[in-house]
């Protein structure tokens, strides 16, 4: 008999399926989250089953925080405080894994535009990664003491999921950590490998419009016109040298145009022109020098061509900024060794740092700053590793619809690795 997703989310929600650790199957649990993903914003279904299965091994479980966040503690007597983040939304992708529990799920975006959905980066991994090790720490509550804090986190994808829940008292209705840990899955490490980085890991993301206004008119008269077309093109060319010209050569830096959208015909000069940015930076200062360049130049080059007054070019930073993120030196130190111990020295390696965001920068970087690490998780199968090792292959990237983690291995390399560093963490005398 086939069973729908709704019903099987029923039948899991009243049988308990993965409500202890001794019936908790990583593979069926990640699996069913794989094939059942959901857009950010919209992920009600997982925050149930992640509700459901927390309450059900002892936790004190809110919903609803910050729109589909979940909350679990469990407190163990005097002692440090850990939270353990999970990040739960899918992205808008048709998956072509050819995997037999492929994700064939379909949503409407806040666009209103009807699309697939996929957890092409992994989050099903943390999930599962998550819960495994939150339902170890129950079980092993004799070997530690304080308070573990677990967070199903929405939206991560749109970097607006650690915001709301903070907006929405986190800290302040739960409890404030001494330590947060997460981790990321990484597509260029095989499975059953950790990486790591100290200090910057992630970068500032912000992203910019420009709205560009011209005065319309025939393509072969385009001197009784305005050309916002003309104007974008001077525009991106020297939006080249911010990065070249008036950043520090080893401080990181990107600005790329991603989106231009203007005109409707060969022959017509349009009225306006839409350009959209994003920002990358590590530093505030980076940050700060970038996007005052990014409106100095666009005024600037409107002024020279003439496009003043009431042509005079919008330039918006969206409030959709995520900090860049700070791993603390010395909790990745005392970590590295605690999970080395737990795979073994060869299994934990730096990686580098990347020019992505990653949203859970927000939990440490609050007013008191809390000392924060996400770890890399390898998950690529050790097949495509060793054809990628021989030049036979290529791996495909996070995002991609090609993305297929090695799930039993990734997984458990992460519960061990995130079970050790919260046992060393929750301690009474820390």
């Amino acid at each position: 008999m086939r069973i729908t997703g709704l019903l099987l989310w029923c039948l899991l929600a009243v049988s308990g399926a993965f409500g202890s650790n001794e019936a908790f199957d990583r593979l069926e649990f990640y699996k069913y989250l794989h094939t059942h993903p959901e857009l950010s914003f919209q992920e009600e279904q997982t925050a149930k089953l992640l509700a459901k299965t927390w309450r059900d091994a002892g936790f004190e479980v809110t919903e609803g925080i910050g729109g589909y966040g979940v909350v679990g503690l469990l407190r163990n007597g005097d002692g440090p405080t850990l939270m353990l983040r999970m990040d739960t939304d899918g992205l808008p992708v048709e998956e072509q894994t050819g995997l037999p529990y492929a994700s064939r799920a379909r949503a409407v975006e806040q666009n209103g535009q009807e699309v697939s959905v996929m957890h092409a980066c992994g989050h099903d991994v943390h999930m599962t990664v998550g819960t495994e090790t939150a339902l170890n720490l129950i079980q092993r509550r004799d070997a530690w003491q304080g308070t573990l804090m677990i967070i199903a986190q929405p939206a991560e994808e749109r970097g607006a999921g650690a915001r709301a829940m903070l907006n929405d008292g986190l800290f302040e209705r739960f409890a404030r950590p001494d330590f947060n840990l997460s981790l990321h899955t990484l597509a260029t490490l095989p499975a059953g490998q950790i990486g790591y980085v100290s200090g910057w890991m992630m970068a500032n993301v912000d992203s910019v419009d420009i709205r560009l206004k011209g005065v319309g008119g025939h393509g072969a008269y385009p001197h009784n016109a305005k050309d916002p077309i003309v104007l974008a093109a001077s525009i991106i060319m020297d939006l080249q040298t911010l990065v070249s010209r008036e950043i520090h050569p080893v401080e990181p830096g990107v600005v790329t145009v991603g989106s231009i959208h203007a005109g409707t015909k060969h022959n017509i000069i349009p009225d306006s022109a839409v350009m959209q940015l994003t920002v990358r930076s590590y530093s505030d200062a980076t940050r700060d020098t970038l996007l005052r360049g990014i409106e100095r130049i666009t005024l600037k080059n409107a002024e020279a061509m003439g496009f003043d007054g009431d042509l005079s070019p919008v330039v918006e930073v969206k409030d959709e900024y995520t900090p860049a993120l700070w791993n603390d030196p010395a909790l990745v130190e005392r970590s590295v060794a605690v999970m080395k111990t737990a795979i073994g020295d060869t299994n934990v390696i730096p990686v580098t740092k990347e020019m992505g965001g990653e949203d859970f920068a927000r939990y440490g970087r609050t007013a008191e700053k809390i000392p924060s690490f996400m770890i890399r998780l390898g998950v690529v199968p050790e097949p495509l590793w060793e054809s990628y090792q021989r030049g036979e292959a290529s791996l495909p990237s996070l995002h991609s619809p090609f993305f297929a983690p090695d799930p039993e291995r990734s997984i458990e390399t992460g519960v061990k690795a995130m079970t050790a560093m919260a046992l060393d963490l929750l301690q009474p005398q820390q």
